[in-house]
C-alpha cells in the first residue's frame, strides 16, 4: 500500500511553473485521467489543481506495482509536452503520512496562501468529484479524501482559524484595494469569468459597498445567471473591450489556457479611457492577463496570485496559535488514518499468517496423535496449549514489528518479507 502527493504549488514554485503544469476544466482532466488509466490501470489518482496549486495523490493497495515520483512526472511532462527538467525541481513529494498529513493540511486552509480560507474545501470536494466521476478513485482515494474533508470541518468547527480575511478576494480586495480607493460604492467593477472565485470576489465586493457591476463570461446564461443574483449586469463577451476602459475594478476569474487580455489589446482599450486609476485582480491560473499590462502607465495597478504571498503571511502570523490547534488535530487525525491503513494492509498477511501456522500444528498433531492413540483427553489439551503458546511465541516477533515499522507508515518491504520468510511465497 502507498500513498504518495506530488506538489507544485505557492510554496516552491511562480505562477509560471503552474500555469505550464494546470489541469484547466472537467474536459482536460477527463483526458488526462483517460490516459492515465491505459498507463497505470492498477493505481489510484486524484488531481487538485487550482490558482495556487497543482497537485496529483496517487495510491495503490497492489504489492507488484508502485507508482513512483518518477511515474507522475513522467506522466506530467507527456501530457503537457513539457520537458521534465522544466518543472521537476520547483515540484516537491511526500509520501505515506506525510502525503495523508498534507492534503489534510491543504483542505484545512493551513497550507493556503490565505490562511483559513473556505475555498479550498470546495475545491478538494470538486477534484475528487471528477476524480470518481472519471473512475481514477478507488479504496484507499475515497477514504483519504473523505476523510480530509472530515478533518477539515473539525478544524473550522474547534479552531478560530477562519476568522477576519480569510478568502483571497478579501485579502485582495481589502488590502491592494483600499491602497488605490477609499470607497468602492461609486466604483464600476468588470468581473470576468462566472465560476466560484467570481461568486466569492462579488460576495465581498458588495460588502464594500459597490453597486455597478458588469459580468462576461463565455457562456451568456451563466453570466446572467450570476448577474441575476448580484444585482449586476451580464454581457457578451464581444463587449469586453468597451468595458475594459470603464471599469475601475476589473476581476478576472476564468479558465482560460491562454492568455485572454494581452498588452495590445489592453493598450487598445485604455485608449478610449479617460486613463483613471484602475485595480486588476487576476486570480486565474493561468493567468488572464499580460503581466507587462501593470507597466502600460501609471494609473494601471495589476496583482496576481503571487502578489497576495506577503499579506497573507501577515494573515499566517495573527493566527499562529489557531494554527498550532488545527495542526495537533490534523497529526491525530493523521495518526488514525495510517492506522486504518496499516490494518488493510496488515490484517490479510496476519489473518494468512495465523492460518498458515494453524494448519501446520494440526497436521503435525494429527500425525503425532495416529502414533500415540493411547493418549488421553487431558492429554492432548495439554499437548495443545503448548503448541498453540509456541505458535503464539514464533510469531510475536514479525508482528510486533510489523506494528513499529507502521508507525512511520505501511510496513510494505516488511510484509513482503513475512510473505517469503513465514508464508513461503508472494500472497
Amino acid at each position: 500500500m502507498n500513498v504518495l502527493v506530488v506538489s507544485c504549488n505557492h510554496h516552491n514554485a511562480g505562477v509560471g511553473i503552474r500555469e505550464k503544469l494546470a489541469f484547466t476544466g472537467e474536459g482536460q482532466l477527463s483526458k488526462a485521467y483517460a490516459r492515465w488509466r491505459e498507463e497505470h490501470p492498477n493505481a489510484e489518482i486524484v488531481v487538485l489543481s487550482t490558482c495556487n496549486r497543482v497537485e496529483i495523490y496517487a495510491a495503490d493497495e497492489s504489492d507488484d506495482v508502485r507508482v513512483s515520483f518518477d511515474d507522475i512526472t513522467r506522466f506530467i511532462s507527456t501530457f503537457h509536452n513539457i520537458p521534465t527538467d522544466e518543472f521537476v525541481e520547483s515540484v516537491l513529494s511526500h509520501y505515506g503520512p506525510k502525503a495523508v498529513s498534507h492534503l489534510f493540511e491543504v483542505t484545512c486552509s493551513i497550507d493556503s496562501m490565505v490562511l483559513g480560507e473556505p475555498q479550498i474545501v470546495n475545491q478538494v470536494k470538486e477534484a475528487y468529484r471528477i476524480a470518481q466521476e472519471n473512475d481514477a478513485c478507488g479504496p484507499l482515494t475515497n477514504v483519504l479524501f473523505q476523510q480530509a474533508l472530515n478533518v477539515s470541518a473539525r478544524v473550522r468547527t474547534e479552531t478560530r482559524l477562519a476568522e477576519g480575511r480569510v478568502s483571497i478576494a478579501s485579502v485582495a480586495v481589502g488590502e491592494f484595494g483600499r491602497n488605490i480607493f477609499s470607497r468602492f460604492d461609486n466604483k464600476t467593477v468588470l468581473v470576468i469569468g462566472a465560476g466560484e472565485m467570481a461568486t466569492e470576489t462579488l460576495q465581498y465586493l458588495k460588502s464594500e459597498g459597490v453597486r455597478k457591476i458588469v459580468i462576461a463570461n463565455r457562456s451568456r446564461p451563466r453570466a446572467e445567471k450570476l448577474a441575476e443574483e448580484w444585482g449586476g449586469q451580464a454581457i457578451d463577451f464581444s463587449e469586453l473591450d468597451h468595458w475594459l476602459a470603464r471599469a475601475d475594478v476589473i476581476v478576472s476569474t476564468t479558465g482560460a489556457e491562454e492568455t485572454l487580455i494581452t498588452r495590445k489589446r489592453f493598450e487598445t482599450a485604455r485608449r478610449h479611457s479617460e486613463q483613471h486609476p484602475v485595480f486588476i485582480l487576476d486570480l486565474a491560473a493561468p493567468r488572464d492577463f499580460d503581466p507587462s499590462i501593470a507597466t502600460v502607465d501609471d494609473n494601471v495597478f495589476l496583482y496576481d496570485i503571487d502578489a497576495l504571498e506577503e499579506t497573507c503571511q501577515k494573515n499566517r502570523k495573527l493566527r499562529e496559535a489557531e494554527i498550532k490547534k488545527a495542526l495537533e488535530i490534523i497529526a491525530e487525525q493523521t495518526d488514525r488514518f495510517m492506522q486504518e491503513i496499516y490494518h488493510r494492509a496488515t490484517g490479510p498477511v496476519i489473518h494468512r499468517l495465523r492460518e498458515h501456522w494453524g494448519e501446520i500444528s494440526r497436521s503435525e498433531l494429527e500425525r503425532m496423535y495416529r502414533k500415540m492413540p493411547d493418549l488421553r483427553a487431558e492429554q492432548r489439551e495439554a499437548i495443545e496449549a503448548t503448541i498453540q503458546r509456541i505458535v503464539n511465541k514464533l510469531l510475536h516477533p514479525p508482528l510486533e514489528a510489523l506494528k513499529d515499522e507502521a508507525r512511520e507508515g505501511t510496513p510494505d518491504g516488511l510484509l513482503q518479507a513475512i510473505r517469503r520468510l513465514f508464508l513461503g511465497r508472494q500472497q
